[in-house]
């Protein structure tokens, strides 16, 4: 999918339908939303912006959020804040999909980085 140009979007629903591990939607000068889906059993992979802050809205599933040394539990409806600087993970832990969309603040991938899985991902970086 080539990057969206609309201001306005659908996206819990695009979140939702989503079905790669990363695709980035738009890419800003000071942001980026990006769309995640984590098959059951998986999870992001424990990592450190230093410089991005991260916001992520969890639309479907649940899982677990690590978050510098703070653990809990995540469902639709949750927002995770991740301040630059801090260890992260987050891990499916139901039985469907995890899906969420995430903000980069500044940007953290480039634009129009699509990865349907997660080894495709870390091949990547």
């Amino acid at each position: 999918m080539q990057e969206v140009s609309q201001t306005t979007l659908p996206i819990v629903e695009m979140a939702k339908g989503n079905e790669e591990f990363r695709q980035v939607l738009w890419t800003g000068k000071n942001t980026q939303l990006v769309l995640m889906a984590i098959p059951a059993g998986g999870e992001i992979g424990g990592e450190v912006h230093e410089g991005h802050d991260q916001l992520l809205y969890f639309v479907e599933g649940e899982g677990e959020a690590t978050i510098g040394d703070t653990k809990a539990a995540v469902q639709s409806g949750d927002v995770s804040i991740v301040p630059s600087g801090s260890f992260h993970n987050f891990r499916n832990t139901g039985t469907v999909m995890l899906k969420l969309y995430t903000t980069y603040c500044p940007p953290e991938h480039a634009p129009g980085t699509e990865h349907e899985t997660k080894n495709e991902a870390d091949a990547d970086e």
